[in-house]
């Protein structure tokens, strides 16, 4: 960097931090100017040009970064220009024929209540009609308020299991702005682009000093009474069940859903049962982390509990744990098992018998979806059944406005099973179903493992697992996709590779995307593609391992395994990782 350009830096920071609304954002970006200028931190300068080397990008999944000044990084001044983008989308989709109505949530993260008041004052400024949540609540009591409210626009301010210095600012479409069945959900092209652009030309952003209306505690009741009248009232609640939040909102509304449906035996786990923006229990708080859910599982040993539930910190994904019978120890279940078995319970909600995964006609007319890096196996499960499967790219931006959708799932631990109410992944309503079920299950002296292996008898060992590879930089992501696009694998564990797909490409069932698909010979699948919320290269392995008979499936899953493996190994190579 040359001095002058290193004094224009400067000048940038010094004018951002004399316009900067937050007197703390304002002081650190201060501080790191003198620490630049007087050269006693070398790594100052770098952090300051990160810090102005956007603006942040406005996507698909609306922004999320980490906190601090600097148009780089998540901010009140960011996010007013984003409230102003927003609100200007929203009256340019209403073009004069009615008054756009906002809904806006937050959590419990630093800054989240700040950001949401802000952006409720843009949109009233506009003339908006807006509505802001009573308190910190869960993402999907947001997104059940958007089709409640019948609002044009949904504003969550959340970054989910993002680590504890981030935030983000999630968009919702609905009501009157867009088609019936995108309503409620996450917004994706040109919607993105169209509030992008918005952004971009924002000027001076003005803020009402009221106007909107804070909502009562009766919509976090009414989301509560719909989705508690989800689970059956005929079915059993024999069930001793441990509940973590992981320090997020999602605990008091998801021990009050399970407490209205008769599931009263829960112990929630203690020092994770407040909502605490810092997450001092865990690494990082996302469920699929290692380590995340250890006090879970110390409590559920301690109380001699049958499940372990676990929201992530905006309770819009559920982890499952439960002991596995051959061994007794306690193990999560993945997100593609948990996936089939709500696939299952669902199939047997509509014929009113026990879980068949074999099936049967009553599904003509239900619609399941997933998406494409998820599991295959329901896609099996439903055909067997006469549901129409539809795959979709992955997100529930995709998955949600899949046409008279049932129930659609990605592996990442996102469940929706129950458009009607929440057009959204919903890890408090899918808790139910799965506490429902296990229930049911364990009333018939069956384990959550035993519908599994029926399953599979039928269908085949359908055995995923990933392969995550984290880099400092975004660039790094698409050097790792160019490599493996110039040089992809001939075959994986010594199965030759009979399709390579390149999503970019796009097809008549899915729009073009970041990712790379290989199918091999024996049906092993792998796909690779860069997480949208975060700097890693995601690759989704599958292998698929014929059953002969049940004394052959303790055989088929090591089987599985082992291909498992070797999966993984050929696609690090193919990687250079």
């Amino acid at each position: 960097m040359t001095r002058a350009d290193l004094e224009a830096l400067l000048s940038a920071s010094d004018t951002w931090a004399a316009g900067d609304p937050d007197p703390q954002t304002a002081a650190e970006l201060r501080t790191l100017t003198t620490q630049v200028r007087s050269g006693d931190d070398p790594s100052a300068e770098q952090e300051l040009r990160d810090r102005f080397s956007g603006p942040l990008a406005f996507g698909t999944a609306g922004l999320r970064a980490a906190l601090g000044a600097g148009p780089n990084r998540m901010n009140r001044v960011v996010v007013r220009r984003a409230a102003a983008g927003v609100a200007a989308h929203a009256l340019e989709l209403a073009a004069g024929a009615y008054t756009p109505r906002a809904v806006v949530g937050f959590d419990a993260r630093h800054n989240s209540r700040i950001f949401a008041e802000e952006t409720a004052a843009i949109f009233a400024a506009r003339g908006i009609q807006t509505f802001l949540m009573p308190r910190e609540l869960p993402t999907p009591v947001l997104a059940y308020a958007i089709r409640a409210l019948e609002c044009e626009v949904g504003i969550m301010v959340t970054a989910s299991h993002n680590p504890p210095q981030d935030n983000g600012y999630k968009v919702y479409l609905g009501g009157r702005a867009v088609e019936e069945d995108a309503r409620g959900v996450q917004i994706v092209a040109p919607h993105d682009a169209g509030i992008a652009a918005h952004i971009d030309a924002v000027g001076e952003v003005e803020l009402a000093d009221g106007g909107w209306t804070v909502l009562p505690g009766s919509i976090e009741t009414d989301y509560i009474a719909s989705v508690s009248s989800l689970a059956d009232p005929t079915t059993g609640r024999d069930l001793r069940i441990v509940l973590t939040p992981l320090h997020g909102v999602g605990g008091r509304t998801a021990l009050s859903v399970l407490a209205t449906a008769g599931f009263d035996d829960v112990t929630v786990v203690e020092r994770q049962a407040e909502p605490d923006p810092d997450f001092p229990t865990v690494a990082f708080p996302n469920p699929e982390e290692p380590g995340a859910l250890d006090l879970a599982l110390e409590t559920a040993a301690q109380v001699d509990a049958d499940l372990v539930i676990a929201n992530d910190p905006d309770a819009d994904r559920v982890a499952l744990a439960a002991r596995e019978p051959s061994t007794g120890t306690w193990r999560m279940l993945r997100g593609d098992e948990v996936g089939s078995l709500l696939g299952l319970h669902l199939v047997a909600r509509l014929t009113g018998e026990a879980a068949d995964p074999g099936g049967s006609d009553a599904g003509r007319g239900t619609v399941f979806a997933n998406s494409i890096v998820s599991s295959r196996l329901l896609g099996r499960i439903a055909e067997s059944s006469g549901i129409t499967h539809v795959r979709t790219l992955t997100g529930f931006k995709w998955i949600a406005r899949v046409h008279d959708l049932s129930y659609g799932y990605e592996e990442a631990l996102g469940y929706c099973v129950a458009p009607e109410l929440v057009r959204d992944k919903d890890g408090i309503s899918a808790a139910l179903l799965l506490a429902e079920l296990a229930a049911s299950t364990r009333a018939a002296g069956r384990t959550l493992f035993d519908l599994l292996d029926d399953a599979y008898l039928l269908h085949g060992v359908h055995a995923s697992d990933q392969l995550s590879i984290r880099v400092e930089s975004l660039d790094l992501l698409g050097e790792l996709m160019s490599r493996l696009r110039q040089n992809p694998p001939s075959s994986l564990a010594q199965s030759p590779v009979r399709v390579a797909e390149d999503l970019a490409d796009g097809s008549a069932q899915l729009p073009p995307t970041d990712g790379l698909l290989y199918l091999t010979e024996d049906a092993t699948r792998v796909i690779v593609r860069p997480s949208g919320t975060e700097p890693k290269l995601k690759c989704y392995l599958e292998v698929v391992e014929t059953v002969a008979s049940a004394d052959t499936l303790g055989a088929a899953k090591d089987a599985a395994r082992a291909r498992l493996a070797s999966v993984k190994d050929d696609v690090a190579a193919a990687l250079g990782v």
